[in-house]
């Protein structure tokens, strides 16, 4: 792949990711978070499962409870909370602690799985939560959205994990279009419970809740995975730092929303986490390509 279309794909697949959380804030005024949440992931897993429908789906009862599992805390819990959170801080403060997630798969990784990371992966950690420190304790009012998004952060990392141990029995383009269906399933019968769900139907609505299933979650993936299959899975995902970064901006232009500096410190310095995470020399690259697969963030 050359490096124009490389970076270009970079930019449009993190783009992609980051406004998709102002133009889920806009639909929020068409319909309640879990609900709107629900079409989306239901209709692009839907829409997905179709185009896909030639591949080998999941077999026995164990891999569709896999594909349900992964989908509670993929799409249900990740933009669940993401989504719910925003009814008390913005859609860039959103971005940002959802995005902690790399940071959170060392931790996690660690805990429960006794992997092990290299000392440049640990200072990315600590870099990282200096900025969640940034963002949680220096902001003048923490609301129960900071803690609802970083449930979702926590969510997206574990998620992370069940995809590193269960995915490679999948198809993994099957596996997300139905891990969305589930999730989508799990969040109708959320806002059943605890929301009056409704739609307003308008060309503004439809025009958010298609961008959201089509350009925010079939093509964004599609590009996401294209890419780590035909690239350095390591440097493709050390530009995961980007979304929170198009978050803001985007929410920025979109909603007016404006970013208190502690908040963009802190967003800063888990961009640099991040990065520091994912980043690989391209000696050890190749040495981990030659040795095989590794558990990373």
């Amino acid at each position: 792949m050359n490096k124009f279309k490389y970076i270009s794909l970079i930019l449009m697949t993190t783009f992609l990711m980051g406004i998709a959380f102002p133009v889920g804030k806009l639909g929020m005024s068409y319909a309640p978070p879990f609900f709107l949440m629900g079409i989306r992931f239901v209709l692009a897993g839907g829409l997905l499962a179709i185009i896909v429908a030639r591949r080998p789906r999941p077999h026995g009862v164990k891999q569709w409870l896999q594909a349900a599992v992964i989908g509670l805390f993929q799409s249900a819990g990740v933009m669940g909370c993401a989504y719910y959170s925003m009814r008390w801080i913005t859609s860039g403060e959103s971005s940002i602690i959802t995005c902690t997630n790399p940071l959170l798969v060392i931790v996690l990784g660690t805990l429960l799985t006794g992997a092990s990371y290299r000392g440049r992966q640990w200072l990315g950690v600590g870099v990282g939560f200096v900025g969640v420190l940034f963002t949680f304790g220096l902001h003048m009012s923490i609301e129960p959205g900071t803690f609802i998004s970083f449930a979702g952060a926590l969510c997206f990392a574990s998620a992370t994990l069940l995809i590193k141990r269960w995915g490679p029995a999948f198809d993994m383009t099957v596996l997300a279009a139905y891990q969305m269906i589930a999730g989508g399933i799990g969040l109708f019968l959320l806002s059943s419970f605890t929301e009056h769900p409704y739609f307003i139907f308008s060309g503004t609505s439809v025009i958010i809740v298609l961008w959201l299933a089509v350009m925010g979650s079939i093509v964004q993936f599609s590009v996401w995975f294209y890419l780590l299959r035909n690239g350095d899975p390591a440097r493709t995902s050390a530009f995961l730092f980007l979304v929170p970064l198009f978050g803001v901006i985007s929410s920025w232009l979109l909603l007016g929303e404006k970013v208190q500096w502690e908040v963009g410190v802190g967003g800063a310095f888990i961009c640099v986490g991040i990065f520091l995470v994912n980043w690989e020399g391209k000696a050890k690259a190749k040495a981990r390509i030659r040795k095989g697969p590794a558990l990373e963030g």
